[in-house]
């Protein structure tokens, strides 16, 4: 059991973040109606909605807004149910401040560090969490947020090199095995936050994310002072998740060397399957976008970029195997079977409550 704010969290699992649209309201009210904590990617979470690509922001709150109060009719009550939200897009605070509105309980965000996050939480009862890397950017956050807000986060989540999507560090890094792992950066984060615990006289929970597969990894991490885990890519393969069967296929078909390197539009690496289109760019191919919609603040938009990384994530949660960009964890080979949210926590609890007696 972990306390986050006024809730309790009775399975310490986190359903990863994963947009576009792979991670919406059914798959992470199933996982909260099973006591965990269910996360909706807010990256254009209005892909379907007709108006997308003429009204792209309202078309977004507005299935944002649904997503939400679905996940949390499906939960009844249980887990907690929040968003993730990239520090790295346009609309940043308005898309958190519309979650809010709309009933979400916790905030996941990362992409950059979400120093002005407490702008828009603070005052509410919905918890806020950063997405770090190192022990670097935990001290650098919480003292920010202790200085300009006088808080400290809810409870923090920490990502590794093994991870799926955008990664954290340097593409050289995660090639070479060089990066720092999370089995060593967790210490680190906890001495950082340790002060702010014991000035605000409450424990922050520390989730770890990259790489965590089975009832084991979580033994292992929770041993040494994590107060649980976040996974992403196995909920992929589970029945209630909202990507297309076809990409669910391409997850449980994945083997070790299907997973490559690719760098994003916005310049961080990330970690996803070799698929044709990625084959296609590293052939050189241009795959220039014929429309922007103004997603992300970084990316270079137009004919600078050398594809649409919004566009391929929604062929991929579409499962359009030759355009689709599909993210995934370096541990995607081990997943062989799509099973439902029920049964994969439970297999996952089984296996941790089995590792620690």
């Amino acid at each position: 059991m972990v306390r986050i704010m006024n809730r309790e969290l009775e399975v310490p699992i986190i359903q990863g973040g994963m947009g576009v649209g792979v991670s919406l309201g059914r798959l992470a009210g199933a996982v909260a109606k099973e006591g965990g904590m269910g996360v909706i990617s807010t990256v254009n979470a209005g892909y379907r909605e007709p108006d997308f690509d003429t009204n792209t922001f309202e078309a977004n709150i507005r299935a944002l807004n649904k997503e939400i109060k679905r996940a949390l009719d499906i939960a009844e009550g249980n887990g907690i149910v929040a968003i993730n939200a990239m520090v790295a897009v346009n609309h940043y605070e308005e898309t958190i401040k519309a979650a809010i509105d709309a009933g979400v309980q916790a905030v996941i965000s990362g992409a950059g560090l979400p120093l002005t996050l407490p702008d828009v939480t603070k005052g509410t009862d919905v918890a806020a969490a950063p997405i770090v890397s190192s022990g670097k950017a935990a001290k650098v956050i919480c003292k920010g947020w202790d200085k300009k807000y006088g808080v400290a986060p809810d409870f923090i989540v920490i990502e590794g090199p093994k991870a799926g999507g955008h990664l954290g560090f340097k593409r050289e890094e995660i090639v070479d095995g060089t990066a720092q792992s999370t089995d060593d950066i967790l210490p680190e984060v906890l001495a950082e936050i340790s002060p702010y615990e014991e000035k605000y006289n409450r424990k922050i929970p520390v989730f770890v994310a990259g790489g965590v597969f089975d009832g084991n990894d979580m033994a292992r991490l929770m041993g040494k002072g994590a107060s649980g885990v976040q996974i992403a890519t196995r909920f992929i393969a589970t029945n209630e998740c909202d990507a297309s069967e076809e990409y669910k296929k391409m997850i449980v078909e994945a083997k070790e060397e299907d997973v490559t390197i690719v760098k994003s539009p916005v310049g961080m690496p990330g970690r996803a399957l070799n698929s044709p289109m990625i084959k296609r760019l590293a052939q050189g191919e241009s795959l220039s976008p014929e429309r922007c919609n103004l997603c992300l603040k970084a990316c270079p938009h137009g004919d600078k970029t050398p594809y649409c990384i919004s566009r391929a994530l929604i062929e991929a949660v579409k499962g359009n195997r030759e355009d689709g960009l599909f993210f995934c964890g370096a541990n995607v080979g081990r997943v062989n079977k799509i099973t439902s949210v029920a049964e994969l926590m439970n297999e996952l609890m089984t296996e941790y409550r089995e590792a620690i007696s």
